[in-house]
């Protein structure tokens, strides 16, 4: 009975941990070939794939992102080879069981909720006597009735096999990124979430869990992330894996984790400031919302003051990059609150900001009580709203322009001292600076079209002088400083008119190069000043600025050294009127 367990991940780098525990866990007596793919892959691919490999029984893992087209590869699959057993398991499938049931018809096999023990009793029903109503956590059809055997326990997770062990992954590990699970479950009961569900938090055998780390970064794992629902909800647990990922862990490896911020005690900060290495660790942190009777509504227990400072510390650490979350539309936020709950989370200056929009989950207590705040949600995953009592479509939609430009212009840091300045002293808040050009940006149809890094500082331009703002001579510096410090090489045409002649460039070479001080250590001649470097007058000293954070107006030149051996630019900031540009 040749058996595949399927899944279409967001994206390549992507794996699937699920998967791979029903392979580990239908182990020896079952062999489970895994196959992966994208939603982005054609159906007609995958189908073609999956038909190929001959098998008697096909499990997909389903989430909100693929089972849509999931459902189209089953689909296919079924008019092909109608004998194929599909199995379909994983959080889209396991609430509304019936309802799924009804709708595709091509699903025969659901499992419900953790999977490893029923998948591999299930196969041994399918390959010996066929006695479905004897498989705890499935639904199937018999005689055309609909049967659903709800799960009795909970696998003990000391006892799994590690899922992380397979030949045939070592050859991906260092190009995708690795999931690690330690503990299933989580102890919080946020009405929007799926992991509220399940009560309590059960842990994996730690010692087991460290040597699968130990495995993967011997074979070139570099990206770890956890998939703990609460990582440090155990000072205790947290405190000996922080320890062990900084005494043991690779060069090159990066470890995320989602942690509960408002719980983490500073003595834990205070360690890993002082012990871990930059870069290694990167924190997820779901603020969500800051209007207290919202997370009251949802049942989310936060505690905003004691978030603050945890991620104050870490930030003034400078070890461990933040990522904070934000969703858009839970119960009574509307637009103006959550302009001051965005306010609010982009004060910390988080690494990145992700913003998201609430979707009504199946099983989740908020969709169950979706008529209460009168929630308009689509019908198709991943079931976003489309609106409440307090927030309308139209309020959404300007959030969603907010989402676009933050993406851009925040999270991927083209440009950190523009925006500082922007959404520190030109804009009444960020929240406004990111609404007014994503409403711009939305105007002049670029969300429908791609972008080079030069359309991004264009366009902010063309939107800074449509809207008229005071100091656009600093504004334009600011971009050109951040323009240059983000090349690996000297750029061929900058996104701004040249500001001096060939004569007045050739003029300030030759003068640096009788005065070679004013460069400080670069020892650099003729052919490399003119080859490999680049001059721009701006009007005012922006060392004064990155140190102290205030304008010094003075005219200052800017020279950029495009080092093609380390390819690390060098930036240097000279007044205009000492030597060498007086003589």
């Amino acid at each position: 009975m040749k058996i595949i367990c399927a899944t279409l991940n967001a994206k390549y780098i992507h794996t699937n941990l699920a998967i791979r525990y029903l392979k580990a866990y239908a182990q020896p007596e079952y062999d489970v070939e895994l196959a992966e793919y994208t939603i982005k892959d054609p159906v007609m691919n995958i189908v073609t794939d999956l038909i190929r490999k001959k098998p008697a029984v096909i499990g997909f893992s389903c989430y909100i992102w693929n089972i849509e087209e999931t459902i189209k590869v089953i689909k296919m699959i079924k008019k092909i080879d109608p004998s194929i057993t599909i199995m379909v398991g994983g959080p889209e499938v396991s609430y509304d069981v019936q309802a799924w049931m009804e709708t595709v018809t091509d699903f025969d096999f659901i499992i419900i909720g953790e999977g490893e023990e029923t998948f591999k009793t299930l196969l041994g029903e399918l390959e010996g006597a066929k006695r479905f109503e004897a498989v705890p956590g499935i639904a199937y059809r018999m005689q055309e009735q609909i049967h659903i055997n709800h799960p009795l326990h909970k696998i003990d997770l000391r006892e799994l096999p590690s899922p992380y062990r397979f030949a045939e992954d070592i050859p991906h590990l260092s190009k995708r990124i690795t999931y690690i699970e330690t503990s299933r479950g989580c102890p919080f009961s946020c009405q929007f979430c799926l992991s509220s569900i399940e009560v309590g938090v059960r842990y994996f055998d730690r010692e087991q869990i460290k040597e699968d780390i130990r495995y993967l970064m011997k074979n070139g794992a570099k990206t770890l992330k956890f998939v703990d629902r609460t990582f440090n909800i155990s000072r205790s647990y947290a405190m000996d894996m922080f320890r062990f990922l900084i005494d043991e862990h690779l060069p090159g490896t990066v470890f995320q984790f989602e942690i509960t911020a408002d719980i983490m005690r500073p003595e834990v900060i205070e360690f890993l400031n002082k012990e871990a290495p930059p870069g290694l660790f990167r924190f997820e942190i779901g603020v969500q919302s800051t209007n207290e009777y919202t997370n009251e509504l949802v049942q989310r227990k936060q505690n905003f003051d004691k978030l603050a400072r945890t991620v104050t510390l870490v930030k003034e650490g400078g070890k461990i990059d933040q990522h904070l979350d934000l969703i858009a539309g839970l119960p009574e936020e509307d637009y103006h609150s959550f302009r001051k709950t965005f306010n609010d989370v982009f004060a910390f200056r988080p690494e990145e900001l992700q913003l998201g929009f609430l979707k009504m989950l199946r099983g989740t207590g908020l969709r169950i009580r979706a008529n209460e705040y009168q929630y308009i949600y689509s019908d198709h995953s991943p079931y976003e709203i489309l609106g409440n009592r307090v927030l309308s479509f139209d309020d959404i939609i300007r959030i969603k322009q907010v989402e676009d430009v933050l993406e851009k212009y925040w999270n991927d840091h083209r440009m950190d001292y523009t925006i500082e300045y922007l959404v520190g002293t030109v804009f009444p808040s960020p929240f406004d600076f990111f609404q007014e050009f994503g409403s711009y940006w939305e105007s002049q149809g670029w969300s429908k079209i791609g972008h080079q890094l030069e359309d991004l500082f264009k366009r902010l331009d063309e939107f800074l002088q449509s809207y008229s703002i005071k100091d656009k001579e600093i504004v334009n510096d600011l971009m050109k400083y951040d323009y240059l410090a983000k090349h690996k090489y000297k750029p061929r045409k900058p996104w701004w008119e040249p500001t001096l002649t060939k004569n007045e460039r050739s003029g300030f070479y030759q003068a640096l190069i009788k005065n070679p001080s004013h460069l400080g250590d670069l020892e650099l001649d003729e052919k490399d000043l003119f080859k490999h470097t680049i001059l721009e007058p701006i009007s005012f000293n922006i060392d004064h600025y990155i140190h102290h954070g205030t304008i010094k107006r003075e005219p200052h030149m800017l020279f950029v050294y495009f080092n093609p051996k380390s390819n690390i630019p060098t930036l240097i900031s000279m007044d205009y009127h000492s030597a060498p540009l007086s003589n």
